[in-house]
């Protein structure tokens, strides 16, 4: 990984968005500070497309896209993309199953919650799963304690051996049915909604984010960028960002922003 200040401007000239995680990228300590909003406002007012890719809830997201300065917000690790039309006062959502299937999913991931958290003390379902349509969060760190690193692979195993995906947030476990992520998503957001095909123009996006559920996204885009506090998964990450920041969390990203719009 290299530093932030590596990042060519002949690079960060031609970009056309950002796409950005949120929990301890965009906040710090679970909290949006000034700063941090400043920062994504300015660039949004910079005319760049800026779109969170997020674990969080369907609720969520959908006061995100109507009331953040943003394009568009991806939600529960690619179940879905909302979009809200400003000039017509109307929301687009896309979902990757109908509600006939999240449902079905529902029920089995029910269970799965019953046993995560019989076999594994001091784990809670997250505090926002009430605002979820298709995944379910596994807090370890967020409103409990915070756990060691066996439970938190033993949470993911039980996803799996359930047959779901499993991805590791910052503060949750995500457990999901379907082979989507947060990158098949956005491509999907891209296309229907800019007609941009991102595998023709991924060069001109850039993705910031801080964890191991970022990973698909470290990966596909050759401008991909972590906070700071990425270092504390490092060792764990098979596809690492091209580049780090100085600073952790929500400090990072105003560093980040900083070196786009400077």
């Amino acid at each position: 990984m290299k530093s932030i200040n590596e990042f060519l401007a002949a690079d960060r000239l031609r970009l056309k968005g950002v796409f950005l995680d949120i929990d301890e990228t965009l906040t710090t300590k679970g909290r949006l500070t000034s700063g941090a909003y400043q920062a994504l406002e300015g660039l949004h007012d910079s005319g760049l497309l800026v779109i969170p890719i997020t674990g969080r809830p369907a609720g969520w997201c959908d006061h995100i896209a109507r009331m953040w300065p943003v394009d568009a917000v991806v939600g529960e690790n690619g179940a879905f993309f909302f979009s809200y039309d400003q000039k017509e006062r109307s929301m687009v959502r896309n979902y990757f199953f109908n509600s006939k299937k999240r449902q079905e999913d529902r029920t089995k991931l029910v269970a799965i919650g019953e046993q995560i958290l019989s076999v594994v003390p001091g784990t809670a379902i997250s505090a926002d799963q009430a605002y979820r349509e298709a995944d379910l969060a596994i807090d370890f760190c967020e409103d409990v304690p915070p756990l060691p690193e066996k439970d938190i692979t033993r949470i993911v195993q039980i996803f799996e051996d359930g047959g779901a995906t499993a991805k590791i947030s910052s503060i949750h476990v995500n457990g999901w049915f379907g082979d989507y992520n947060k990158l098949a998503m956005t491509k999907t957001l891209l296309q229907e909604s800019y007609n941009i095909s991102l595998d023709d123009e991924k060069t001109d996006f850039v993705f910031i984010g801080d964890s191991p559920n970022d990973e698909p996204m470290f990966e596909y885009f050759p401008h991909s960028v972590g906070v700071a506090n990425v270092r504390d998964f490092a060792a764990g990450l098979q596809s690492k960002p091209t580049y780090v920041t100085n600073s952790r969390s929500g400090v990072g990203f105003v560093e980040f922003a900083n070196c786009l719009l400077g």
